[in-house]
């Protein structure tokens, strides 16, 4: 028997439903460290252990160095390229799949659904969050802290409304298309690779830097890096291209999930 959606408002005001997105939030994250014994300790280790794995093979094995860094900066440089790639990819992880891990209130026509892959984006800034606080801090203590680094407070806010369009899309389409949540660690994989975590665009070959600028991801975490561990105001326009990137991915994502959800209930 299917289950028909009642109508919803087109609109979903996400001031109006604050207290429920932060409530369901705060209640999945609790859930996601449920049974485990070192809790929410794996929100800062998880960013800690990946920037040791990186720090090894990049500085070890491939010995890859900087005129402008020593060893220390250089593993300052790519934690400030690493913890937004931990954000972007947890997000995929987790958002991917909410509408269709989540049908019981998708047929709950009392519950705004917007707000589904809107918590699960929250819930998978947690590691950067923490990674954030942990790259602070060094940065601090290595002196190089610059006021520049507050510009991270609106390319954070860009890239979460980047990551919720994204998600909006793809969760909707998943409900269709199941194969795509199946290929979210193929994906991740590969943006990994093709992201300038542990190198500047400077280092690869002339003639592939174009095939850089296709990947989103590029421009915010040139972005971190650029205010964060060279003190300076992102060069060649990132900065404003990732708060264009931030506000049409959220207003595309946002039409293009409202178009779709009237009929997920008989998809789910």
């Amino acid at each position: 028997m299917k289950h028909t959606q009642l109508p919803i408002s087109r609109e979903v005001s996400f001031w109006a439903h604050r207290h429920i997105l932060w409530q369901t939030t705060l209640n999945d994250i609790k859930i996601r460290f449920a049974g485990s014994v070192l809790g929410k300790s794996w929100l800062l280790l998880y960013p800690v252990l990946m920037l040791g794995a990186y720090s090894l093979v990049y500085i070890y094995v491939f010995k890859i160095r900087f005129a402008l860094f020593n060893s220390n900066e250089y593993v300052l440089f790519i934690f400030c390229g690493l913890i937004p790639f931990l954000g972007f990819s947890e997000a995929f992880g987790l958002g991917v799949s909410s509408v269709t891990g989540n049908s019981s209130l998708i047929r709950n026509t009392l519950f705004p659904i917007e707000l589904i892959p809107a918590k699960a984006v929250l819930v998978s800034q947690c590691t950067q969050a923490a990674g954030m606080v942990l790259l602070l801090i060094a940065l601090a203590l290595f002196g190089k802290l610059t006021w520049w680094a507050l510009l991270i407070v609106p390319i954070w806010f860009a890239q979460i409304m980047f990551m919720l369009g994204v998600i909006w899309v793809l969760s909707s389409l998943n409900v269709y298309f199941r194969d795509i949540q199946t290929m979210v660690p193929i994906i991740i994989m590969l943006l990994m690779m093709v992201s300038p975590i542990a190198y500047t665009p400077e280092m690869v070959p002339e003639g592939l830097r174009q095939f850089l600028r296709i990947n989103p991801l590029y421009y915010f975490i040139v972005s971190y890096q650029e205010v964060l561990m060279l003190g300076r105001f992102p060069e060649h326009g990132s900065f404003w291209i990732v708060c264009i990137m931030g506000i049409a991915g959220f207003e595309l994502g946002r039409r293009f999930f409202s178009t779709l959800k009237k009929v997920f209930a008989d998809n789910v």
